[in-house]
């Protein structure tokens, strides 16, 4: 490595957490899961010469996948130091220091990586997207998830989000079958053609409930079904009962997964979580490989706030159109901001900013002293 490249190399490392608490009360998913408030952590990256990345990863609490904000704490004592000394301008180089000293743990090694891609596009004076294959769309539109309650409930929220510019609205579903069909009818009723609803389970329907629940949603307009059922196998079995258009969100976590899905013929569009497979680097692999199989793509994170949704703003705007549904801008859901509220969205679409990196600006007095600093040289 030349003398001139040394300022790239990772210098410091540190680790902050803050609370998100969710703008519309409390998050209700199936299984009785509810979130008012969240903790994300955020990591900064800083080179030699001085620079500094960003990232954050909000876990939606510690029963929805496997992890929670704890652990990205806890992993982040193995793999901090392990980047010490690692030129930032070498994302390969990054993950396999990362893999060396931990096995496993994605969504924590997802916060440090990110973080170097916001450095990497800081140091080449590029927004990540330009990294991540180019800008593909300057505006995408977004979704809004629907909180799981009484139908009258389902459709004020559809109907206030609807009135600000939403045209793609993700019912959180999973309950009884017909008490779920009676959510998910009030809300299609409340719509119009211009509208998608994305019935979406979360995996809390067994293969017998699922059964009896998409006889009933079948006819219904404009449905999509979403991670009706928790695991890969029960998935494809309802697949061969129905005609409904299927997304497959949490048991999407690798290249292996969705090649199994598509191989099954099991999903007709799939939930992209940039945490829930390890970083920008595997998300874009996956896009891409969705992209050639003629998937549909919904970009997004397990929760977060301004650099979660910076994050996505980037993977979004490098997707292509065609295989593009929509993205959430996450930091419409939460009341706190550590970056602006940038990027900001209007009337229901998103933008991706222009600036070099995730294209944000952190205050980084909203994030108080740091939890962890790692700083000097390689930990291995």
């Amino acid at each position: 490595m030349r003398d001139s490249d040394d300022g790239n190399r990772i210098a410091e490392v540190r680790v902050h957490s803050y609370d998100l608490t969710y703008a519309h009360g409390t998050y209700v998913m199936s299984r009785g899961r509810e979130i008012s408030s969240l903790a994300s952590v955020v990591v900064s990256a800083t080179t030699r010469a001085g620079l500094s990345g960003y990232a954050e990863v909000c876990p939606l609490g510690p029963t929805y996948l496997p992890g929670f904000a704890g652990g990205v704490i806890a992993a982040l004592e193995e793999i901090g130091p392990a980047v010490l000394g690692v030129d930032v301008t070498s994302p390969a180089a990054i993950t396999d220091a990362m893999e060396l000293a931990l096995r496993g743990h994605g969504y924590a090694k997802s916060v440090l990586e990110v973080a170097c891609w916001d450095l990497l596009g800081k140091v080449m004076d590029v927004p990540c997207h330009v990294l991540l294959g180019g800008l593909r769309q300057e505006r995408f539109p977004l979704y809004v998830a629907v909180p799981l309650g009484p139908p009258r409930e389902m459709v004020e929220f559809t109907s206030r989000a609807r009135a600000s510019g939403i045209h793609r609205f993700q019912l959180k579903i999973g309950g009884a079958p017909g008490e779920d069909v009676a959510r998910v009818r009030a809300v299609v009723e409340a719509t119009a053609d211009e509208d998608v609803v994305v019935a979406d389970a979360n995996g809390g329907w067994r293969l017998q409930d699922a059964t009896l629940a998409v006889r009933m949603l079948e006819g219904l307009p404009r449905v999509r079904l979403e991670q009706p059922c928790p695991t890969i196998e029960e998935c494809i079995a309802l697949r061969h009962r129905t005609s409904m258009p299927f997304v497959l969100d949490e048991v999407i976590t690798d290249v292996a997964s969705l090649l199994r899905c598509h191989q099954a013929g099991v999903m007709d569009a799939i939930n992209l979580k940039i945490s829930r497979v390890g970083g920008l680097a595997a998300a874009r692999t996956i896009r891409e490989l969705a992209e050639v199989l003629g998937l549909r793509l919904t970009i997004e994170d397990t929760w977060g706030g301004d650099l979660t949704t910076a994050a996505v703003s980037q993977l979004a705007a490098s997707t292509s159109p065609e295989a593009f549904y929509a993205a959430s801008f996450m930091n419409d859901w939460n009341l706190e901001h550590v970056a602006g509220h940038e990027p900001r969205s209007k009337d229901g679409w998103g933008s991706v900013g222009t600036g070099p990196g995730l294209g944000v600006e952190v205050d980084e007095a909203l994030l108080g002293d740091p939890l962890r600093t790692y700083r000097g040289q390689p930990g291995r």
